[in-house]
């Protein structure tokens, strides 16, 4: 039968076909981004991830990793049960064993280190989200070898910032992307904020601002900006003293602003061999003086009707010299060399240029001035009629932290800010909660000799941000107490701690030997430590006169089969993100936005199909069994005995302050403090997993001197009194040091960190060039930089395991430019050595254009070890992938007297990833097939280890048809 030809066929086609048979709300963990997801379920199983578009940080945007949670999820490399080495270290033989015996034995090994010496456990976690509860159950263990990975990651942002505006960038901060006309971005990839970031970049592009991307790599968000400066790897500060040059020059900076909001009219003491040289002026009660030009004398510079003087000398009461440290300032960012005809060279930029974007960014502040009409009061009780800003908003990341020179050039990026008037002013950069905080936040780290005792509990955190030398952890001779040496004279503001140079101290016995190595989700055998060859043997190394590991015990908590699994001891095989509860918490990285003050919860969308249990219950469990008394009550039971979910709901850290903020008070309707509500939680899960706090448009800028804001944040809990909070221009905190490395107070440095602190510990940012390019002999056998991006599709080393994700970047190349490459005789797909002065590799090159042409890079952690994140020998990851670790020594070469300092900042102890210098040559031709080196030997599957599939069909089961 035929149809007729005449009739009209109607064809039904669902559009919108139903995929799943249920919907939970929780948080993702694909980055540090932190997006509302909506995961859909069928029979059980997880069919489909979406953005939630109520969620204030994405709004329903979802990148490629979320959507890929999938993968994440059930994943091969996944870990089914805890495991017990029972091979060589590092050979990967365990031997499964129950989840009793496994807790059991890390509670008697961290229970005989704490009933002797509790600094013999150093408790270090990798890119969790849980800092608050570790950094307080090692206070609580007793010991102050704690930190999380923000010492190898951007500390020196998170410092430079803390200690100079009270807030820093990273997800802490956000520019005004409605009001903004001139946008510039400095070393920033795409895995942090990276939604919220790509949101607002379509809305300036839509705005017509324009956006300015500084990198030596024009990838990701450099790629759409409407320019791109290439410049040269770690002189990003030179490039920034030298706009602050043109625009003191040209004489374009706010002084009002400077006079309001900084310590720029505060007076310094001029008189060199003093101890107090270079330290602030102050009354009898403390407070700093200024200049009052209204009544030519001295005066309270904290006293709203003074009129101070910027620049110029004035005679202190006892007779001496000071002058406004805007003078300082200016003296030193107007000499000849900051100007750009002195750094354009150096930068691998034009003069000329330097000059055009200076006078921009002035036009942009001071001719395209915003103004919002909204009535605000400042700290001093002043009405203001309208919130008057500069729209000049900046951003910066790891690319400008992660150098020895990070710091100061971190802080001159908010100088630069500060000059223009721009923080947290309308247009410009903007805090998020719980930011702004005093300068520097009032916590000191604890750890001194007094603070720690056998089987008790350490009087204070384990991290903290001096002001002075007094406040370091070292011995009476100098000596750190701090198995990383973080806050001693190596590197006294490591306000992250040093994790990068734990494995190595411990390993060398310096400062002293450790007993127990506990880590959680930290890759330090591979990607997450320099010089990984060197770690393995580390890890793995043995005293030749006992036969015992030099690291003698180690344990490690993960969900996945990654390449430092096989160097521990004892295996806490963890959940996915998508099977347990998390908070993403007000005390440690919240999800706020300038407008709101707001945390999360993760909640469990499924149950374990494995013998696996969330690392913070069994941390807690472990706590329990040692007895630690803010886990257990006086009678020795547990004090939270639901675990994790118990504990978010009713831990308090201060009277009404817990992990999360929202639906506090017993009928869950006080926000910020109030008592613990046991039906939290699911007031949590009601709300699709999170809660924010909306500021009144009265409260959302200027929130350093906004009266309101600042009685709001103390209702809320964020800060302890509604004072103003003072930006420091100069900062005294460092002259302290400088001043102890003079010989000057209680605590002073030994006689071979003295020149050290005296040079770096300046109270002004300074340019200096990194350091491994400026101590190598042969300065001009590794004439190129070498440096990594972060793939938009990978989270560090988890990506490369994810079927999808692979599919993107399966491996990844050694990228430098076409003419450079021409110019070597090196073509496209050509291998390569790449020779620094620590090792050798090798690896395939891919040629560009978008690359500064003195530098080299390469994706970040896609190069795996074989038989590691259940990947097939095969591979291409295990093959053709490489890391740059190898090239990378962790200390510097030695110096005078032959001590030899971590390679990282000499402020906070920054991990100087980007200071790597190589030389490239054309390997021989290889044959088809030829594999990237450094090769190792391969690591077997974990027990309960299961291999991936041949084709991967995921989906098929659910819908009903034959799967491979």
């Amino acid at each position: 039968m035929f149809s007729n030809p005449l009739e009209t066929v109607s064809e039904v086609v669902e559009t919108s076909p139903a995929v799943s048979d249920s919907v939970a709300y929780t948080t993702c963990y694909m980055c540090a981004c932190r997006c509302g997801i909506k995961v859909h379920l069928k029979d059980g199983k997880i069919r489909y991830i979406e953005g939630n578009r109520n969620h204030p940080v994405n709004k329903g945007v979802l990148c490629a990793k979320g959507s890929a949670g999938i993968m994440q999820h059930y994943s091969p490399a996944r870990l089914t049960k805890p495991l017990k080495r029972v091979g060589p270290r590092g050979s990967g033989e365990f031997q499964e064993i129950e989840w009793e015996e496994a807790l059991s034995t890390a509670a008697q090994w961290l229970g005989d280190v704490r009933k002797t010496d509790p600094r013999k456990l150093a408790f270090f976690t990798g890119r969790d989200q849980s800092q608050s509860l570790t950094g307080w159950w090692a206070s609580q263990f007793g010991t102050p070898n704690h930190a999380a990975h923000g010492g190898f990651c951007s500390v020196n942002m998170a410092a430079a910032g803390l200690y100079t505006i009270g807030g820093s960038f990273w997800e802490f901060g956000e520019p005004d992307w409605e009001h903004t006309e001139y946008f510039m971005m400095f070393g920033v990839a795409e895995d942090h904020d990276s939604n919220p970031i790509k949101m607002g970049l379509g809305t300036i592009k839509t705005r017509g601002a324009k956006f300015v991307s500084v990198n030596p790599v024009k990838t990701g968000y450099s790629a759409i900006a409407d320019e791109w400066v290439g410049i040269r790897p770690g002189t990003d500060g030179l490039f920034v003293m030298a706009l602050m040059h043109e625009l003191l020059k040209a004489r374009r900076v706010d002084l009002d602003y400077l006079v309001r909001y900084t310590n720029a009219p505060w007076l310094v003491i001029q008189d060199p061999g003093a101890a107090d040289h270079g330290l602030f002026a102050r009354d009898a009660e403390g407070a700093p003086l200024c200049f009052d030009k209204k009544a030519g004398a001295l005066a309270n510079a904290m006293t709203a009707e003074v009129a101070p003087a910027l620049v110029g000398e004035h005679t202190l009461a006892d007779g001496r010299k000071a002058v406004p440290a805007f003078q300082l300032l200016y003296d030193r960012y107007t000499a000849d060399e900051y100007a750009p005809d002195a750094v354009a060279e150096r930068c691998g930029l034009d003069a000329d240029r330097i000059r055009r974007i200076a006078a921009e960014l002035a036009h942009a502040a001071f001719e395209k001035e915003v103004v919002i009409d909204q009535p605000w009061t400042d700290w001093a009780g002043r009405r203001h009629e309208k919130m008057i800003g500069r729209p000049v908003a900046m951003h910066a990341m790891r690319g400008i932290s992660a150098h020895s020179n990070g710091f100061h050039t971190c802080r001159a990026l908010h100088l630069l800010q500060l000059l223009l008037g721009s923080i947290d002013a309308p247009g410009g950069f903007r805090y998020k909660p719980p930011f702004p905080r005093p300068v520097p936040p009032p916590l000191k780290p604890a750890g001194k000799a007094g603070q720690i005792e056998p089987g008790k509990p350490m009087a204070g955190p384990p991290l903290g941000f001096p002001t002075s030398p007094e406040d370091l952890l070292v011995e009476a001779d100098g000596t750190p107490r701090r198995i990383d040496k973080a806050y001693s004279w190596d590197a006294p503001v490591a306000a992250h701690g040093m994790m990068h140079m734990v494995i190595q101290n411990a390993w060398a016995g310096d400062p002293y030997p450790i007993d127990v190595l506990f880590m959680y989700m930290a890759n330090m055998s591979w990607n997450s430590s320099m010089n990984s060859a060197g770690t393995m043997k580390m890890l793995t190394d043995k005293d030749p006169e006992t036969g015992e590991y030099k690291i003698p015990k180690i344990i490690y908590s993960d969900a996945y089969a990654s390449e430092m699994v096989s160097y521990a001891d004892l295996i806490l095989p963890d959940t996915t993100y998508l099977e347990r509860w998390d908070c993403i918490s007000l005390l440690d990285r919240p999800i706020c936005d300038a407008d709101g003050a707001a945390d999360s919860i993760r909640q469990p969308v499924v149950q374990p199909d494995r013998d696996v249990r969330p690392f913070q219950d069994a941390l807690i469990e472990i706590g329990v069994r040692l007895g630690l008394p803010g886990l257990t009550k006086d009678d020795g039971t547990a004090k939270y005995p639901g675990g994790y979910p118990d504990y978010l709901a009713n831990h308090e850290r201060a009277p009404g302050v817990g992990p999360l903020a929202g639906f506090r008070g017993v009928d869950g309707t006080k926000e910020g403090k109030g008592e613990p509500n046991p039906d939290q939680l699911q007031r949590y899960v009601d709300n699709q997993c999170f809660w924010r706090h909306e500021f009144a448009p009265s409260e959302r800028y200027f929130k350093h001197a906004n009266k309101e804001y600042l009685e709001k944040a103390v209702s809320l809990g964020l800060i302890g009194a509604a004072n103003p909070i003072i930006h420091q221009i100069y900062s005294e905190p460092l002259q302290t040091f400088r001043l102890a490395a003079e010989g000057h107070g209680p605590v002073v440095p030994p006689e071979h960190h003295r020149e050290r602190v005296k040079t770096y510990f300046d109270p002004l940012p300074f340019w200096y060039a990194p350091f491994e390019g400026e101590m190598l002999d042969e300065q001009d056998s590794f004439p190129m930089h070498a440096i990594t991006q972060r793939p938009a599709a990978m989270y560090h080393s988890w990506g490369s395991m994810n079927a999808w994700l692979r599919q993107i970047h399966g491996l990844n190349r050694l990228y430098m430019s076409r003419q450079r490459a021409t110019e070597m005789g090196i073509g496209e797909d050509d291998w390569v050595h790449v020779t620094s002065h620590h090792g050798r590799i090798k690896a395939q090159v891919q040629l560009m254009e978008g690359v500064n042409p003195d530098t080299v890079w390469t994706w970040n952690a896609i190069g795996k070890l074989k038989g590691a994140w259940g990947l097939d020998p095969k591979a291409p990851e295990a093959n053709k992938g490489f890391l740059l670790n190898h090239l990378i020594s962790e200390l510097l070469p030695p110096k005078g007297g032959g001590y030899r300092y971590a390679n990282a900042d000499p402020v906070t102890g920054q991990a100087a990833w980007y200071d790597l210098r190589v030389r490239i040559e054309r390997a021989e031709a290889d044959a088809p097939g030829s594999e990237a080196e450094p090769r190792f030997a391969p690591l077997p599957k974990p027990p309960g280890g299961k291999a991936g599939p041949g084709t991967l069909r995921y989906g098929a089961k659910i819908k009903g048809e034959a799967a491979e």
